[in-house]
C-alpha cells in the first residue's frame, strides 16, 4: 500500500508540477507575446515618425532649393538689367562727348576766324558758358540715369529679400 500510495502521490505532484510548468509556460508565453505586440507597435509608430521625418526634410529641401533658385533667377535679372541700362549710359556719355568735341572743333574753327581780341573773349566767355551749362545738363542726365538704373536693377533682389523676410521671418 505503501507504494501505490506513494505513486499515486507521485502521479499527483507530477500532475500538479505539470500544471504548473504549463500554467508558468502559458504566462511566459503571453508575456512574450504581449511584449512582441508592444514592440511591434513601437516599431510601427517609430517608422510612422521616421516617414514623417523624412518627407518634411524632403520637402524642406525642395523648398530650400526652389528658393536658392528664385534667388539666382532674380540675380540674373537684376545683373541683365544692370548691363542693359550700363550699356544704355554708356552710349548717352558716349554720345555727349562726341557732340562735346564737335562742339570744341566748331569752336576752334570760329576762333580762328576772329578779327579782334574783343571777338575772341566774347567768343569764349560764350563758349565756356555753353560748355559748364551742357556739362552740368549732361551729369544730371547720368546722375538720374544711374539713379533709375540703380533702383531698377535692385528691384528683383528686394524681391526675393521680402520673400526671405516672409518665408524664414516667421521661422524664428
Amino acid at each position: 500500500m505503501s507504494t501505490t500510495k506513494a505513486k499515486a502521490a507521485a502521479l499527483e505532484a507530477i500532475d500538479t508540477t505539470t500544471d504548473v510548468t504549463a500554467k508558468g509556460f502559458e504566462h511566459t508565453l503571453s508575456a512574450v507575446k504581449e511584449g512582441i505586440e508592444k514592440a511591434t507597435k513601437g516599431f510601427e509608430t517609430s517608422q510612422v515618425k521616421l516617414k514623417e521625418s523624412v518627407e518634411k526634410a524632403l520637402k524642406t529641401s525642395e523648398e530650400l532649393v526652389a528658393f536658392s533658385q528664385a534667388n539666382l533667377e532674380a540675380f540674373l535679372k537684376a545683373s541683365k538689367i544692370f548691363a542693359e541700362g550700363l550699356q544704355g549710359i554708356s552710349k548717352e556719355v558716349a554720345a555727349s562727348n562726341k557732340a562735346t568735341i564737335e562742339d570744341s572743333v566748331a569752336f576752334t574753327k570760329s576762333l580762328l576766324g576772329v578779327k579782334s581780341v574783343k571777338e575772341a573773349v566774347d567768343l569764349q566767355s560764350s563758349f565756356a558758358r555753353t560748355s559748364i551749362e551742357k556739362a552740368v545738363s549732361e551729369t544730371n542726365k547720368v546722375t538720374d540715369a544711374s539713379v533709375k538704373l540703380a533702383e531698377q536693377a535692385i528691384a528683383p533682389l528686394t524681391a526675393r529679400l521680402s520673400v526671405a523676410v516672409e518665408k524664414f521671418g516667421k521661422v524664428a
